[in-house]
């Protein structure tokens, strides 16, 4: 490769790293598998050795991939919490060793599991907790230690406690953990966690640590930072003294050579399936502090430990059958059904196929051999047909709902074909759910087991029927007291009172979110006016598209809908108008970000007036914002305003500017 082929490689190479490093470490929604990652790091390192004038002070190379975030504030670490080199060939691990040996020819490594979660500061005085961090870019992270003193198994008074001691370990989620959480979050119609890895930075990064305390996270401690009082000579007797004063640890072994470490290494590796948490490969580290002191550090890596990455598994297996699950907007989901084959410690015998598509993509016929993996995901998928069967058929997507057997239907453009009847059994649990949601009609109480409950007991069929619940009914079926019926009707009772916009949302109208449904309800008073709208009448409000205005004009266009309206008029729902967006107000085209929390109202509230006065609000700080309203706390955005110039509002100076 040319010097400039490889500058080019380089840069793309640095720019698609930093972007999945800002998803990863600081919003915790990755979107490639760790293997997809550590392969791209590992191609930018081999140009990084070979074109060294390529290699900035500010490569991923030299990095932790974090940040320490907005919503916390920020702890310097006294010690750095380095991160580890990776090594993804035994060939690779023997190298580490004769490196090693060129400097300590006696050496003894430490062989433990390397865990899959969020690696964490915890600091004691005395013998009592009193901060713990994120690592963050390894020189300053996140203050978590509200959320750390949820975890039931971090100690929070030690006993016969040095004068100071620092700690690291690894927050996690526990398989059975996680299961629970995302079976929550999919009877919710949350956005799910991909992985506990994910999982567990999300929940300590919570800035309402009883959240955080409902996601059962758990703790391994692996490394003492810093301490004053004690004074200790190797890793394995630092190991052995967390154990004694009660820090819950892994497992660990000590060998004097390469080819037994190696050995460990891929007993670990055979032990995920039978772990109740994640692992993503084994770390082997020098154990003498003396020869660490010896060896150093790179910029970013130790010179005395390496991590050991394990391949993602993948294997073949059957496709038995092809099933179609419905969701709550009609989507018909094909699922795949194969022989049960154990990958990456559970036994998968199920995959999503996601759409037509990607069935007619991959050549997907049932009876193929597949080729199936986790890569670090939790739910498997199917990357190719490794063979096809004898006398394999192409699978046919049904024309008819596999529910109700009304015709299906996909829009040009669209992999998704959908159920064209509103009405379909399989929908409605999922089209409830959403209904009775915090920014739908907010009916507190009425959670998935709940509904489940009534309609199995055949007392709601739309979400009409619930404003025709009793008391009696409800408290009538299993497990129910008289007070929570009561409550649960009280809360159904107040949700009639709810601002139009929250039912023109409920009704889970194709294409139509939160922010759509308060714009339709600026423009449109009543819900006749809705109804009566045509989607041209739509089109014509500023934001609004051709997709957009279809999908209103033909929701409303349908006798099931007209139906389920009269109903909700009959049985009390107010659908009380929202305020009118002023046409010419104060704030007619501009633009506000908010940040930070005000001293008297919530940003909801803001925004809510500032789009009344004819203003826009924006997530993000650009030359194109007219005003950033700032509270306490408002962290980077008010910087970058700052340094952009932009015009920053207290609460007070804009509630003066509505005010006059």
């Amino acid at each position: 490769m040319d010097l400039l082929t490889a500058k080019n490689r380089v840069a793309m190479l640095v720019k698609e790293l930093e972007h999945h490093n800002d998803l990863y470490y600081n919003h915790d929604e990755p979107e490639i598998s760790d293997y997809e990652y550590d392969m791209l790091l590992r191609e930018l390192e081999q140009l990084e050795d070979e074109f060294p004038q390529l290699k900035s002070p500010m490569s991923p190379t030299n990095k932790v991939g974090g940040n320490a975030g907005e919503k916390f504030s920020s702890v310097t670490h006294a010690v750095p919490m380095e991160s580890l080199h990776d090594s993804f060939s035994h060939s690779e691990l023997i190298e580490f060793d004769e490196r090693v040996r060129q400097t300590v020819p006696d050496v003894k490594y430490v062989v433990e599991p390397k865990f899959d979660g969020l690696s964490v500061s915890c600091e004691y005085e005395n013998g009592v907790f009193v901060r713990g961090s994120t690592r963050g870019d390894g020189t300053t992270g996140e203050d978590v230690t509200d959320n750390l003193m949820t975890i039931k198994t971090l100690p929070k008074r030690i006993p016969n406690a040095p004068e100071f001691l620092e700690v690291r370990g690894e927050v996690y989620m526990s398989f059975a953990s996680f299961n629970e959480l995302t079976k929550r979050q999919e009877e919710n119609e949350e956005k799910t966690f991909k992985n506990p890895r994910n999982a567990a930075a999300g929940s300590l990064r919570q800035k309402n640590s009883k959240i955080t305390a409902s996601r059962n996270l758990d703790i391994f401690i692996f490394n003492i930072q810093q301490m004053r009082g004690v004074e200790l000579e190797s890793h394995l007797q630092s190991l052995n003294y967390l154990t004694e004063l009660g820090f819950p640890t892994a497992f660990y072994n000590v060998y004097d050579n390469i080819d037994d470490a190696i050995k460990e290494i891929e007993r670990i590796g055979n032990l995920r399936g039978q772990l109740d948490y994640a692992i993503d490969g084994a770390v082997i580290k020098v154990d003498s502090f003396e020869s660490r002191e010896l060896l150093g550090s790179t910029a970013k890596y130790p010179r005395w430990a390496e991590a050991y990455k394990y391949p993602p598994e993948e294997k073949p297996t059957k496709l038995l059958n092809i099933e179609i699950q419905v969701g709550r907007t009609g989507v018909l989901t094909p699922v795949g059904n194969f022989e049960p084959v154990l990958l990456a410690g559970t036994t998968v015998s199920r995959a999503t196929l996601h759409n037509k598509d990607f069935i007619e993509e991959k050549g997907i016929c049932v009876g193929d051999t597949v080729i199936i993996r986790k890569a670090g995901e939790i739910i498997p998928e199917v990357l190719s047909v490794k063979e096809h069967c004898e006398n394999s058929v192409p699978f046919e997507f049904p024309s008819t709902c596999p529910s109700c057997g009304s015709p299906v239907s996909s829009d040009e453009g669209e992999a998704a074909v959908r159920c064209t009847n509103t009405d379909c059994p399989a929908q409605l649990m999922r089209h409830l759910i959403h209904f009775v949601s915090r920014d739908a009609m907010d009916i507190d109480g009425m959670g998935p087991a709940v509904l489940e409950q009534l309609i199995n007991a055949d007392l709601i069929k739309s979400p009409a029927d619930l404003y025709r619940l009793t008391a009696e009914q409800i408290s009538a079926l299993d497990r129910k007291a008289e007070k929570s019926a009561a409550n649960l009707i009280s809360s159904i009772e107040k949700s009639k009172a709810n601002e139009l916009y929250r039912l023109v949302f409920a009704l889970g109208i194709r294409n139509i979110g939160l922010k759509a449904a308060k714009i339709i309800c600026e423009n449109f008073e009543t819900i006749d006016d809705i109804m009566s709208a045509k989607a041209e009448d739509f089109e014509a409000i500023d934001g609004f598209g051709s997709v957009m205005a279809k999908s209103l004009e033909t929701y409303f266009a349908l006798s099931s809908t007209k139906q389920l309206i009269s109903e909700l008029v009959e049985l009390g729902l107010q659908m009380i108008p929202s305020a009118p967006k002023k046409s010419g107000g104060i704030f007619e085209g501009k633009t506000f970000v908010l940040t930070g929390t005000l001293p008297t109202m919530k940003r909801s509230e803001a925004s809510k007036l500032i789009e009344q006065q004819g203003g826009k609000t924006s997530s993000s700080v650009s030359k194109k914002t007219s005003y950033v309203l700032a509270g306490s706390d408002a962290g980077s955005k008010l910087t970058k305003a700052q340094g952009l110039g932009i015009t920053i509002l207290s609460e007070e100076q804009f509630l003066e500017m509505l005010n006059n």
